[in-house]
């Protein structure tokens, strides 16, 4: 069987495992493979086509892929009720550590959980938003 025909086959098979799995992995040595492929038209030394494949997936995977990654992060989307997040409200229904309970911020009533328990008419600080509940603590008397 020629080499060119194997390198296909790989290539083939590197891709479709790259796509069932999205990792950024095997792409890039799906690349490297590309490249041995060319160089399987010019040389029939397969050690030279397999240290290329493998030396330059390697260094394609250390060098871009973090970089790969970071670009394609998807960034966290705001919406408007993360503006509440560091506002101040009151408690109207006790929450316990194990029970939630119920607050107002903002002029709107919200489920909230906290760590400890907080008193009805407390002042509490909103921390964070799970899902349509908030985290909260209370806000210690000045």
């Amino acid at each position: 069987m020629e080499q060119w025909i194997i390198w296909l086959i790989i290539i083939i098979i590197l891709t479709i495992l790259e796509l069932s799995t999205v990792n950024l992995t095997t792409i890039w040595f799906v690349a490297s493979a590309i490249i041995a492929l060319i160089i399987s038209f010019f040389t029939d030394n397969y050690v030279i086509q397999f240290g290329v494949f493998v030396i330059l997936g390697v260094i394609l995977l250390v060098t871009t892929r973090p970089l790969l990654q970071n670009a394609l992060k998807q960034s966290k989307v705001a919406t408007n009720f993360d503006r509440i997040i560091g506002m101040e409200g009151i408690v109207t229904e006790k929450i316990t550590k194990n029970q939630s309970g119920e607050v107002k911020v903002d002029g709107k009533l919200w489920t909230a959980n906290a760590d400890k328990t907080i008193k009805e008419n407390s002042i509490i600080k909103v921390l964070e938003i799970k899902g349509v509940k908030l985290k909260v603590e209370k806000v210690e008397d000045k």
